[in-house]
Order: structure tokens, then sequence, then C-alpha cells
């Protein structure tokens, strides 16, 4: 199929179009497509002004659509949950910095339940629950996995200097190089991952790092589709990263028309939270530039708890099992309901140990229910060291929405949550504040745990450290930007030694292929219990060399690096490696 002058590809089966039948002779494959940061309202089909989405408003026309359907209000809760059926919090993870956007190694993924189950299963795009043992993708169930560091490309942990376009990506453990644009690396890789895989069933998670804003960048032909709109820059960019999104999906769903797998493929289309461009993500001084910005008259954007924070689009499309048709679902669904749902249409049974807090919505799928029950579901906005009770909350039910325990909302007469009816609903209130306190009392039980970085683990030996993992209550240098600013700020890392022996730690201001100066005159090494050194830097060196004995066992590593004032930096960059063991 070849892309339209316009740059938008309609794929031949949205068209109506027919290639050769498929035999359905195996289990369904699966295909999980998580934008980053498009919102409801970001899809032309959902009203909106300017975006140009053919290829999505298409799929939107065939699938089940999830019209009432939640995640969390940031990235690594929302891919937390949707990695194991359970809330964020309950599985670690509440933050995108701070080592708390760590999937806990006890926790079971849909990944290793889809390999056990005989798949071959891939994610290529963002992450972001761990870039080291045992948290990485490649450990965590994916049999192939390409991926950038962290949350976004040009963070701290992503490979120095990548900026969207002819970037190094991890592959498999391993940096190399790839050429072309992130979005187009992220789908031609799952495209060969398709083909290398249409005789056997496959799960393939792709979750695209576009449109997320930390570095907005999309080639100049797809910000130009934009040209004649009378608005800032950065939207038309993110406008244009969406449409490119748009053509990626439209070339993949032509590619599984072609190969005859599109009748047996489960295909989810979803977003993991409110759009990035609404005017209650930015700071009070830019909200005018914002204001207009379309968001289907919800409030909130992402990383708020109304629902423009939280509630996406979600597109389920499975011919063979009858999920198409362009037909809504009102009822309340969420991210965690993903995984059963999956698991049961597929046939593969739940593990014993595994405990969902989602439901399969394989009835509300295919239409095959009578009745459906009421349910409580509940998102939060934590980004603290430790989660608080009723911050940022909302309480949800088809109808109601309960806001830091103070605001009731009828979402059905009200969507865009603007007049607060808790003084003539107070027993609706009280109701739904009991289901709160039963589910953070079931939820918080290991808030004191912190998820620790392991050194030393013979699966990755050497491992960097980083400033994106600080534990701290503000926020660290999470992304490349913020490194060459060369803040004075400092914090502690979690670790866990898994065995006795002699490490090297090797401080640095920035990776070693930057090959950047050291300022500083003297650095520390402190690790908690075993090791406090001090020792001079080298004028002109890179990185300082610390060798230490450590003990088995969970600790607190932190470094300095002294300038000849006195002030001081962590060293953002620590790569420790475990020389021998004991």
């Amino acid at each position: 199929m070849k892309i339209l002058k316009s740059l938008i590809a309609v794929p031949f089966a949205l068209l109506g179009l027919t290639t050769y039948a498929q035999v359905d002779t195996q289990k369904p494959n699966v295909i999980v497509i998580v934008t980053d940061d498009q919102g409801y309202g970001d899809i032309a089909s959902h009203g909106h002004p300017h975006v140009i989405t053919p290829n999505m408003d298409r799929l939107r026309d065939i699938s089940v659509r999830l019209e009432n359907f939640h995640v969390d209000p940031t990235c690594a809760p929302t891919r937390a949950s949707l990695m194991t059926g359970r809330y964020s919090a309950r599985v670690g993870v509440w933050h995108t910095v701070i080592g708390r956007n760590l999937l806990r190694e006890d926790e079971t993924t849909i990944a290793e339940v889809f390999r056990e189950a005989g798949y071959r299963t891939g994610i290529f795009g963002k992450w972001h629950l761990g870039d080291s043992y045992p948290y990485a993708a490649r450990f965590r169930g994916f049999d192939e996995a390409i991926v950038h560091g962290a949350g976004g490309v040009g963070q701290t942990p992503d490979y120095w200097g990548n900026d969207y376009f002819e970037d190094h990506y991890n592959d498999n453990g391993v940096w190399r190089p790839f050429q072309g644009y992130c979005t187009n690396v992220w789908f031609n890789e799952a495209l060969s991952f398709i083909n290398e895989n249409k005789d056997h069933p496959f799960f393939l998670y792709l979750p695209t790092n576009a449109a997320h804003q930390t570095r907005p960048h999309v080639s100049e032909r797809y910000k130009d589709l934009y040209k004649d709109v009378n608005t800032n820059d950065p939207l038309k960019i993110f406008w244009g990263m969406i449409t490119n999104i748009d053509d990626n999906l439209g070339v993949m769903m032509d590619r599984l028309e072609h190969w005859g797998l599109l009748n047996n493929t489960i295909l989810i289309f979803m977003g993991d939270n409110g759009t990035c461009m609404g005017s209650n993500f930015w700071p009070k001084n830019e909200k005018g530039e914002w204001s207009d910005h379309y968001n289907n008259g919800m409030q909130g954007a992402k990383g708020s708890h109304y629902d423009g924070g939280h509630r996406v689009f979600g597109y389920v499309y499975y011919p063979a099992a009858g999920i198409e048709g362009g037909r809504d679902i009102d009822h309340l669904t969420a991210h965690i309901d993903m995984m059963p749902t999956l698991m049961e249409l597929c046939n593969i049974p739940k593990p014993a140990h595994v405990e969902f807090d989602g439901t399969s919505l394989v009835p509300l799928l295919t239409d095959k229910y009578k009745t459906w029950p009421e349910r409580t579901l509940f998102v939060h906005n934590q980004r603290v060291v430790d989660p608080i009770k009723w911050k940022q909350t909302s309480v949800m039910t088809d109808r109601w929405r309960l806001i830091d325990s103070t605001l009731l909302y009828d979402i059905k007469k009200d969507p865009g949550q603007q007049n607060n009816i808790i003084e003539d609903h107070p027993e609706v209130a009280d109701k739904l504040r009991s289901e709160y306190n039963l589910w953070w009392d079931d939820i918080s039980q290991r808030f004191h745990e912190t998820t620790p970085l392991y050194i030393g683990a013979d699966q990755q030996n050497p491992v960097q450290l980083n400033a994106h993992d600080w534990i701290m209550n503000d926020l660290p240098p999470w992304n490349q930007p913020h490194i060459l600013e060369r803040p004075k700020s400092n914090g502690p890392w979690r670790v866990r030694v898994t065995e006795a022996g002699r490490y090297a730690f090797i401080l640095r201001e920035r990776p070693e292929i930057a090959g950047f100066p050291l300022t500083a005159t003297s650095a520390r090494l402190y690790i908690e219990y075993m090791v406090d050194e001090l020792k001079p830097v080298v004028q002109g060196a890179t990185e300082v060399h610390f060798e230490v004995e450590l003990e088995a066992g969970d600790t607190e590593v932190k470094t300095w690096l002294i300038e000849k004032d006195g002030t001081s930096r962590g060293a953002y960059f620590v790569e420790v490696n475990r020389l021998s063991n004991e």
C-alpha cells in the first residue's frame, strides 16, 4: 500500500477491501498499542478540530469502543497496571521517577503468562518500569525487547544524546544504532517481529514514546500539515507526532490484512493518560497559550485526578470473536481489566498465585451478558516518595466521581465535573468513602517497602545507577537537559548487593561516551554501614574510581562530587561492577 501524498495511510482492511482470508488454525495473536500522552480528545473522530487521524478514526469505526475507560494519570503507573492486572500502587509503582517506577520483582506480568502459554512475546518502545535486572523488559517475560531508557527518549537513563532521530536503543540488553524516527523504528521492528512469527501465536506490546512532550520532535513534513492553523509550534509538533503514529497504524493494519492475520488478531489501541496539551497540565502563567486545546469537554489533563487526566480511548478489534462493528461500551472499565480479558480470549488459565484487581471484559466485548455488576474503581496521582491517603484521588462508579473525599459529581449529567453536589447526596459520598477506606487498607500493606536496584547480579554486571532513581522528595535530574544544567542536587539509591565481594564504583557527571571532564576536586562514596571514603579528583579526569568490599544485602548508596568552594552535586551516573566474589 502506498502512503498518500498527504502522509495519511488508509489500510485495505479499513476500507473494506480484502486480500486473502486467514484460516484460524491457531490461538489468537495479541497486539496492544499504547500511545503516550495522547488524550481522549486528541483524535479527529472524538471531535478534535485540527488533528489528522484517519486510521485511528477508521479503527474506531470498526472496533468495540470502551467509552468509560480509565487508566492512571501518568505513564509508569498505567503501564504497571496494564502489565499485571493490578492497581499500580499495589505493585510498587506510583511515580515516574525516584525509584517508584520499578515494578516489583515478585509481580507476574502478562508477558510472562503469555510466554508460558507458548506465545512469542515482544516489546518495542517505552517500558518505563525499570532499566536493569530484574526490572527491565527483557527480564519480565519478553523474548524480544527493543526499548529506550526510562520514560522517554532523552531521559537520564536513555542513551546519551538520543533526540528521536537516528538514535541508539536498547536491543535485548545491548545499545545499538537505529535509522529513522523513533515511532517509525518501533512500528518497523514490530512488523519484523510479526512477520517472523506469523505462523506462531505472538503477543506484541507496542508502547510508543510519542506524543510525549519532554522533547517534542517530529519531522517538518508532519508539523507542516498544520501550518495553516493559527496556534503555537509545540501544538503543531504534538499533532504531527500523533499523525505520524496514525500513518504507522495504517501501515500495520495493511500488513496484518496482507499476511492474513487481521481476523485472528486481538488488537487493542489505547492511551496511557490524559493529554499533555491541556491547559490544566501547564503552569498558571502559561495557561492562556493552551486554554483552547480540545479535551472533549473534560476537566483536567495529564496528571489530574479529574476525568480529563485518566479517561482515555480504548478500542478493541477481534473479528474472529465478533468484537467489531463500531459498538460502544459505557460501563466503567480500566487498564486493570486488560490482562484478565486477554487471557480469557486466548484461553489461558490464571496462575494460582495471581490475584487480579481487574475483571475480564469478555461478556461486554462479545455482547453476551444479561446484567453487568456495579463496580467501584479508584484512581490517584501520588508522585511522592510514600503514598498519602486521599492525595489527588477519584473514586469512580458508572454514575459518580468522588474527588478527594470532599467533591461529588454526577458524571452522567455533569461530564465536565463543574457542579459539586456532595451536600445533596451525603449518603453517596459516605458509601464511596467507605469503599475507598477498604481499598486503601488493602493496597497499602507494602507501602513501607522500597524496591531496590540490584548490583552484582550475574544476569547484569556491571550496572549503571543514575540520578533518575535518586529517592528524594523533589524531582531529581530525570532527563538529559537537566543533566546539562549541572544542578547541585543529590539523593541516595536503595540497592541490593546480590553477592558479597569486591566492587568497583565509577563516579561520573555524564556517561562514559560523553567524556565530560569533572570540575570537582574531591569525591565521596557512602554505602550505609559499610563504606564512607573520600578521595581527590585528578584535574581533567572524567571519572573517579573506588574499590570496596561489600556484604550481601540491602543498603543505601550516595555519592558527592565536591567543588573547590565546598559545594557539591551527586554523581549523576555511577557504574557498579562486581569484580570478584568473597
